[in-house]
């Protein structure tokens, strides 16, 4: 079980009340039991619930709930640490509404205010996941001094958040060409959910 609860709410800071954080609830066809499908969009991951964080006290309420359900559907929680914003949210949605009946897509547009808070940051301090494995364990120093050597030079590491197979590592932005020089097989998101829990 992986609990980062506790450790990202010290994260979580709100400028506004236009302010929110998107947790989802996601189960994926690689942590099914074998021989389980995933009914998802893709078959590869079915969002299960989805949540707009916009205070502690919202975060501490929903915790239980998020705990049991992944719990129930042995799905995994994350946090996107890169802030929302509802009224750019909204305006996002308002635009893949649209698109999706201009194309007739009719049967999708329920989906797209999570798809619009999935996809659109506004946080502008920019966190990024660098997804070390177990397998990268043991040389996670030298993957950290590099990242610290990529422009801008200085210190980019904001945290440490286990997973169940090593460790993300939230940084503020870096040269991507410079490390992927350096670190060519580790995997960097700019805009992904680091995990919250996983039962």
């Amino acid at each position: 079980m992986v609990n980062n609860f506790s450790l990202i709410r010290e994260m979580l800071k709100w400028s506004s009340n236009d302010d929110f954080y998107y947790v989802t609830i996601y189960e994926r066809k690689k942590d099914a039991p074998e021989g389980l499908k995933v009914n998802g969009t893709n078959n590869n991951s079915r969002l299960i619930k989805a949540y707009y964080v916009k205070s502690l006290e919202y975060l501490d309420f929903v915790t239980p709930e998020i705990i049991q359900l992944c719990e129930v559907f042995g799905a995994r929680a994350g946090i996107n640490l890169n802030k929302r914003s509802f009224e750019k949210t909204a305006l996002q949605n308002l635009k893949l509404v649209t698109d999706n009946i201009i194309n007739r897509n009719f049967d999708k547009v329920y989906k797209t205010y999570s798809s619009a808070a999935g996809k659109f940051s506004h946080d502008n301090n920019k966190k990024w996941i660098v997804d070390i494995d177990r397998g990268d364990m043991s040389i996670i120093y030298s993957i950290k001094d590099d990242i610290n050597n990529c422009t801008p030079i200085g210190n980019k590491l904001i945290a440490e958040i286990p997973s169940r197979t090593g460790v993300h590592l939230i940084t503020s932005p870096f040269n991507m060409e410079q490390f992927r020089l350096l670190r060519p097989t580790i995997d960097v998101q700019k805009n992904n959910p680091t995990n919250l829990y996983i039962p």
